[in-house]
């Protein structure tokens, strides 16, 4: 579920999918390391790498990202 009232608003897809926008956006690289991001995002919101996962598969759903051959985090926007 995306969006739940039993948990904490910090854990939903919505929230650590705009926190990691976020993060993307202030990379002027096109091309981000899936860790690199990890890291940035959990010295703000400490998560589980599942829950980044999830959280990447939902932004890449949506077509906010996308992945390059070599694994790393390529922005669409």
């Amino acid at each position: 579920m995306i969006i739940s009232k039993d948990i904490n608003p910090e854990r939903d897809f919505y929230y650590l999918g705009a926190k990691v926008i976020e993060i993307i956006s202030n990379t002027e690289d096109n091309k981000i390391d899936f860790f690199d991001v990890f890291e940035k995002l959990n010295t703000s919101e400490k998560v589980s790498i599942n829950l980044y996962t999830l959280t990447l598969d939902w932004l890449y759903l949506l077509g906010a990202i996308n992945k390059s051959k070599k694994g790393n985090i390529v922005k669409c926007f």
